[in-house]
């Protein structure tokens, strides 16, 4: 099993008087982790899988969740995007049980379904768990093994069945794309169409790397802007991709509202795209490179609770950083590059105007730049 970054952080929280909420994409982990924190304690477990569960927990009133929690101090709800009017159940919980630790797991229909956002304000401690990260991987094969392995995982991805399972990732990946990628968009987010959502994906899943415009997606899909809007922010919803704006604070000539568009798991955009071939046969490496990298510096800047955010920097001359990142008023640039023998040029009026220096990352120095933790 491979040890999770939040393990720690979640653990600290037991006793702490909040409901402990964790949310993220399916089959990456959330019942795994919680699991084995709960593997000595004494638990009740509610699986929101099961109709008669569902039933119990929907609307119940207090009386109801006595008989239901009985003396347990510490209850586990898995899948509880399941439940209808979860929040609120969950709200009662914490109002009415002091002493009874919350644990709820649930994938992204919480956000899509928007359950927990306002009954619980106050009252709970939230995390997101991604697919494996590389901090998380190297720690469990060591460094020798994790660099060897480095072009399957650019490949294949990090989800947790497909690190486990070496030779089977491609069936893995097609039952994850087929089964899971769409279920809680389907189910939750009101989708009409869910042939259009899968041209939308593919059509983004060519595009990693390069500014997304809604109106070529607009015209390519034949759907209305709002609509290619609301099926990018329901995607995003469902971590399955998510954006990178672009950064501009000084000059005139830096464009300002564009954005990038990139999946949180590499493996699902190449299945996406019916393609898993490896590396030195691709003609997209340089690109899949930079999405895997930020990726992976996304997972690192959520799991150490940085407040850095990220973008990318481009003038309308076409020069371009792949990768900005704020640490307060501070300014890093970064060139992202599969090849470390590729020359690259690095834009003056960038480093004069931020006053920073831009690092170039290849696949023989990334360690730093995703191992920040």
């Amino acid at each position: 099993m491979i040890k999770r970054t939040l393990e720690e952080q979640i653990n600290n929280r037991f006793g702490k008087g909040k409901a402990i909420i964790l949310i993220g994409p399916r089959q990456v982990g959330k019942t795994t982790l919680f699991n084995k924190l709960l593997k000595d304690k004494e638990h009740l477990f509610l699986n929101g899988d099961d109709p008669t569960v569902r039933k119990l927990l929907t609307d119940p009133n207090t009386e109801q969740l006595k008989s239901i929690i009985g003396n347990y101090k510490v209850v586990f709800i898995d899948e509880a995007q399941r439940i209808e009017n979860i929040g609120l159940t969950l709200k009662l919980i914490a109002d009415q049980f002091k002493t009874v630790q919350l644990l709820v797991s649930g994938s992204s229909a919480f956000e899509l379904n928007n359950q927990t956002q306002e009954p619980l304000t106050g009252r709970k401690w939230e995390y997101q768990l991604y697919p494996i990260s590389w901090t998380e991987f190297e720690n469990n094969v060591g460094y020798l093994k994790a660099q060897q392995q480095l072009e399957l995982r650019v490949v294949y991805g990090m989800y947790p069945d497909v690190i486990n399972n070496l030779g089977d990732e491609k069936e893995i990946l097609k039952q994850l794309t087929d089964s899971y990628l769409y279920k809680d968009i389907l189910n939750y987010g009101g989708i009409r169409k869910p042939e259009v959502l899968e041209k939308l994906l593919r059509a983004l899943a060519f595009q990693i790397g390069n500014e997304v415009s809604y109106n070529v997606l607009s015209n390519l899909l034949g759907i209305d802007k709002k609509t290619v809007s609301n099926y990018i922010d329901l995607l995003c919803q469902a971590y399955v991709v998510f954006k990178l704006p672009s950064f501009s604070r000084n000059l005139r000539n830096e464009i300002k509202t564009n954005q990038k568009i990139y999946f949180y798991d590499t493996g699902v955009r190449n299945m996406v795209i019916g393609d898993l071939s490896q590396m030195a046969l691709r003609k997209d490496k340089g690109n899949l490179w930079e999405n895997f990298l930020i990726a992976e510096r996304l997972k690192s800047n959520v799991y150490s609770q940085s407040l850095n955010k990220g973008y990318f920097w481009r003038t309308v001359q076409q020069q371009e950083i792949d990768y900005v990142e704020t640490h307060g008023q501070n300014v890093l640039g970064f060139e992202i590059k599969w090849n470390p023998n590729r020359k690259v040029r690095i834009p003056k009026s960038f480093e004069k105007t931020y006053e920073t220096k831009v690092d170039i990352i290849t696949n023989e120095n990334f360690r730093e730049f995703v191992n920040q933790i």
